[in-house]
């Protein structure tokens, strides 16, 4: 049974903030997303440009690769930026942690905007460029648990669903403004003008957007549940400790839904390209076209399902989602074999499904946790589970279909996942409308989810 809500909880967390408090928070906590991703995508995207600044001439696949390499080693750090900002978010509050994050990963992003490369720093360059993205993984491993504990805190209770899903919607804002961003660049510019200066505008951009992000995120007061925990002297001393101890519970099933996104996210948005391109034979415009057809698509129903969420459960949605991707995947990679037309059905189709998640997953698994723990379960689960199935996805999916000779292979990977996620929602209860904020948060008591 979920905990009552206990009387100074009540007081200090019911308040209705005004529309611009409400505008403000959503704000705070989807700019820094919206930075992150955009930085990582337009990193994704000048890969071939920035492995010829940075690397020594000869060699491009390995230039490349060593790209890639850094790229992955930024994904692998941030399980360890989500051990110490989770924590510390549940320790000393959100808004300290989300503007601690967006300072260090917009300052690392604009250094790397400015970097001399290869030619002129020699072996230092590659160093320093690995430097900075580690850097920039460590703060990112705070980013997702610090922003979506935030907006769910600040999200009255009865639209928490659709206040969270800003979150998604603000990935999905940087990954298309850095497509728009590369595209324009490879329009407008020669390669010599990409090579030595116009790959540089992505970064410094992304900088002051995160300038912006720090400045929202410093104004607005920490959320009403915080605030709570410190009027009433509960503040945990021992965040892990008192996680591990608590709410393993809660951090496997948290972790089994994220899996159920991690994949499918980055099967549909960033591995769908290459697969188009590379087993299906469609150009690299028309592949691209379709990722951002999804994308937009996304930016309409991820609300959209984070309102219903609200309205008629996070169960029903996520469930749905989960036996939808199990069903659908393999069929859908079947149509993409058809030609064309059956490759934006297929590509679609999961695109629909992937919103479903991204509307849902990120409320349910912050209302699983306690407040008292929250940001640390959900930066850890995040992070762990990104670093095992979000990076590798590209990598496993082309050695699964090297090794089998099936091009079909990414369908039944997909289904995997969706089975880790099923697990997970069939074991948690139903939490849209509950308070955050439980009597047991004012004792350290552990929760059930």
């Amino acid at each position: 049974m979920t905990a009552p809500e206990s009387a100074p909880a009540r007081e200090l967390t019911e308040a209705i903030a005004d529309p611009a408090t409400l505008r403000r928070s959503v704000a705070a906590g989807a700019v820094g997303v919206f930075v992150h991703w955009f930085d990582w995508a337009a990193y994704a995207y000048l890969a071939s440009t920035i492995a010829s600044v940075f690397f020594p001439a000869g060699n491009a696949t390995a230039g490349l690769l060593a790209v890639f390499g850094v790229f992955a080693v930024s994904f692998g750090i941030r399980p360890i930026g989500a051990l110490v900002f989770g924590p510390l978010g549940d320790r000393i509050g959100r808004k300290r942690t989300l503007s601690v994050v967006i300072f260090v990963m917009s300052g690392a992003t604009l250094v790397i905007g400015l970097l001399p490369g290869y030619s002129t720093l020699g072996i230092a360059a590659p160093l320093l460029l690995v430097f900075l993205r580690l850097l920039q993984g460590f703060a990112a491993g705070g980013e997702f648990g610090s922003a979506a504990t935030f907006l769910a805190e600040y999200a009255p209770r009865r639209s928490r669903g659709f206040g969270v899903s800003w979150l998604e919607v603000g990935s999905l804002l940087g990954f298309l403004s850095a497509s728009f961003v590369f595209l324009l660049l490879s329009v407008g510019l020669s390669d010599a003008q990409l090579a030595s200066w116009g790959w540089r505008i992505p970064f410094l951009i992304a900088a002051p957007l995160g300038i912006i992000g720090f400045v929202i995120r410093n104004k607005i007061e920490d959320t009403p549940e915080y605030r709570a925990l410190e009027a009433t002297d509960n503040v945990p001393r021992s965040p892990v400790r008192e996680l591990l101890r608590n709410n393993k519970k809660q951090l496997l099933q948290t972790a089994g839904l994220m899996t159920m996104m991690h994949v499918p996210f980055y099967a549909v948005l960033t591995y769908l390209v290459t697969y188009e391109t590379d087993y299906l034979g469609h150009s690299s415009g028309s592949a691209a076209l379709l990722s951002t057809v999804i994308s937009l698509t996304g930016l309409v129903l991820v609300p959209a399902f984070g309102r219903l969420s609200d309205r008629v459960g996070r169960r029903p949605i996520l469930l749905g989602a989960g036996v939808a991707l199990f069903v659908l995947s393999t069929p859908a990679f079947l149509l993409m074999r058809m030609g064309l037309t059956g490759t934006w059905i297929g590509g679609l189709v999961l695109g629909v499904v992937l919103a479903a998640i991204l509307g849902t997953y990120a409320v349910w698994s912050a209302e699983i946790f306690p407040t008292r723990t929250r940001q640390g379960g959900l930066s850890i689960a995040y992070n762990l589970t990104a670093a095992l199935f979000a990076g590798t996805v590209p990598y496993v999916m082309t050695v699964l279909i090297s090794a089998t000779g099936s091009t079909l292979v990414p369908g039944p990977y997909l289904m995997v996942a969706a089975v880790i996620g099923l697990i997970a929602a069939f074991s948690l209860r139903e939490t849209a409308g509950n308070p955050l904020l439980q009597a047991a948060d004012l004792t350290g008591e552990q929760t059930e989810a």
